[in-house]
């Protein structure tokens, strides 16, 4: 099983006639996923790798009946980009656009609040669900993760780092540890999807037995979840905290990893985790050896 993205999943790339947009839709595709559109105004009826381009979200949702969006275009069109996929009633955006301002961030979140609409995102790395027996052409991933790395499984993992996913993704799949969906959720400041979202979707899931939690220093989000680890999950889940070194005051990697209060460090995430019997690794490849196997 997994959660969000699957093989019903119809995926519309926005900015997909963009270098990135371009060089990660053959990516995407070579790895099964099924993206039936892009979106680039003023390129309608072209063709990306065999991919049909729309001018707008509207047309290409009637014309494909897609039901997820990658966000891939600059940073002063990704809320605009937003907007447009939530007109259109794409239920599922994936924005990996970094270095939105926060105001865009703080409309766009006013905007979604009342929509049956689900944001992962933004500067973030996407999902991948891995593909069945291990296929690398059957699987279906939203976003930059490397397919090479997953094996399918039964461990979720949800993040705030990508770069950090990944080297925690590979060192499962070293020691033969498959993975059921990987979820990026991005470090800025406001997001759409938070670390309890993607718990309790990983706690309902009958295909994950049990989950792995990778957040960094900044803000409370870590010891919410870890309260609603001890209030709601009945899985297994292991952690590890980036940032363990890092001085106050300073902005580490992402915009949200900064400590500016006692609550964002390392130590004070590490001790709420710890306190509601989550194993925490002190190193990324620590992970899989404190996992319940």
């Amino acid at each position: 099983m997994s959660i969000l993205i699957n093989q019903n999943t119809r995926l519309l790339v926005h900015g997909i006639t963009g270098r990135q947009g371009m060089f990660h839709t053959e990516k995407m595709l070579a790895y099964g996923t099924n993206i039936v559109g892009g979106i680039t105004p003023g390129k309608g009826g072209n063709w990306v790798h065999g991919v049909p381009v729309f001018d707008t979200a509207v047309k290409a949702v009637e014309a494909t009946g897609a039901n997820c969006s990658m966000i891939s275009v600059p940073a002063r069109f990704a809320a605009e980009s937003i907007y447009e996929a939530a007109d259109a009633g794409v239920p599922l955006i994936v924005c990996l656009t970094e270095g939105i301002p926060v105001l865009d961030m703080i409309n766009v979140s006013a905007y979604l609040g009342n929509k049956s609409i689900r944001l992962v995102g933004p500067n973030c790395p996407g999902m991948i669900t891995p593909g069945k027996n291990g296929d690398p052409k059957s699987g279906t991933k939203v976003g930059i993760t490397p397919g090479s790395i997953v094996r399918p499984g039964n461990v979720g993992i949800v993040s705030r780092s990508g770069t950090l996913t990944y080297e925690v993704i590979f060192a499962l799949t070293s020691r033969g540890i498959g993975q059921s969906t990987c979820i990026g959720i991005g470090g800025d400041p406001i997001i759409g999807t938070n670390f309890i979202d993607v718990l309790q979707m990983f706690e309902e899931d009958p295909g994950t037995d049990q989950v792995v939690l990778i957040g960094e220093i900044g803000g409370n989000d870590e010891q919410v979840a870890a309260s609603y680890v001890s209030r709601s999950m009945s899985k297994p889940v292991t952690a590890f905290i980036a940032g363990q070194t890092a001085p106050p005051g300073r902005r580490m990697g992402h915009a949200g990893a900064i400590v500016e209060g006692a609550s964002g460090t390392a130590e004070a995430k590490i001790k709420a985790l710890e306190a509601v019997g989550v194993k925490v690794a002190q190193h990324p490849e620590q992970i899989v050896e404190l996992m319940s196997l």
